[in-house]
């Protein structure tokens, strides 16, 4: 599988997310969601997060990813959705969780100690992970939690960490020894080494053809030239009645969702990067559908033409 180190080493950042590190994994860190843990979402949930049956139901459509991190790095994914929590009542001050539906198993730094370990050994491969939702960030210990988590990163990527720039290039990168962004989706906590916030553009729909139109949106009107953009394409539960018409589905879930309209969506994206080249694509089940392959074909069709 082509990687960084194949492309022109004069590739800015701003475009090399358009190649192998711009292949996104959306909600990266929902394969290891705690089946056991209070539910975070929907909110109306939460008071019945006793009920083992419905927490069953939150994992089965909040799984959007099968497989580990470090399985998605080796897959091709560079560009990660991170979602940060905080249990309440946990009896570590400054431990965190990542979230989706449900709280993970694992916590935060055991994983970017995982993300480290894996960059160290491919120090041309740039990641971007993008940390977002902060959620249980009470006012009374959020200054705690945020000045903890960002000293944390500081002190474990260290010099593999990529500030903020206006014009890097992979060869710049490569050459000081970074291939580590952090995109910190809070403005009260921004620094040299953190990157604002990344926007994503998504369809907040079930529906393949409300998620295309408005992804087309996006890449012709909202996108920006000069700074990161996701264009995810992720399919999105509703929470109104129209969630029943999936969930009560029995012998369904949201990852089979994803591979039957994958198909659909990714003949969609080779006709689109034809009209407006996309910078970081994401996606659900990123090992499944040849999603990473029909990526990187684009990025080398692209790359042909720099």
């Amino acid at each position: 599988m082509p990687r960084l180190n194949d492309l022109s080493p004069d590739v800015k950042v701003a475009v090399f997310a358009i190649y192998q590190s711009g292949i996104g994994s959306h909600d990266s860190m929902s394969y290891d969601l705690d089946i056991n843990s209070r539910i975070i979402e929907p909110k109306r949930l939460r008071r019945f997060s006793r009920i083992y049956c419905l927490r069953k139901i939150v994992h089965t459509w909040a799984a959007t990813q099968e497989v580990s991190i470090t399985e998605q790095l080796n897959a091709g994914a560079r560009y990660f959705d991170l979602r940060i929590a905080r249990k309440p009542n946990d009896t570590n001050p400054t431990r965190l969780y990542f979230h989706h539906g449900l709280y993970t198993r694992t916590d935060v730094e055991t994983v970017l100690r995982e993300i480290n370990t894996w960059a160290g050994s491919h120090p041309k491969e740039v990641l971007i992970l993008s940390l977002s939702h902060f959620e249980g960030f009470d006012k009374k210990i959020a200054a705690q939690l945020h000045n903890h988590l960002i000293g944390f990163i500081k002190d474990l990527f260290g010099a593999k960490l990529l500030l903020k720039t206006n014009t890097p290039t992979l060869k710049s990168c490569w050459n000081q020894g970074k291939n580590i962004i952090v995109s910190y989706d809070n403005r009260a906590y921004q620094q040299s080494v953190l990157w604002r916030k990344i926007t994503y553009y998504y369809g907040n729909s079930m529906d393949r053809t409300e998620i295309k139109a408005k992804l087309c949106q996006a890449l012709e009107k909202e996108k920006s030239s000069k700074y990161f953009f996701v264009c995810g394409l992720n399919p999105t539960l509703l929470h109104n009645s129209r969630i029943l018409w999936y969930i009560l589905r029995v012998c369904d879930n949201f990852t089979n969702v994803v591979r039957r309209g994958m198909p659909k969506l990714l003949q969609w994206v080779k006709q689109q990067h034809d009209k407006t080249p996309m910078n970081i694509v994401a996606s659900d089940v990123v090992t499944r559908h040849d999603f990473v392959a029909t990526i990187v074909k684009l990025n080398l069709k692209q790359g042909k033409g720099q």
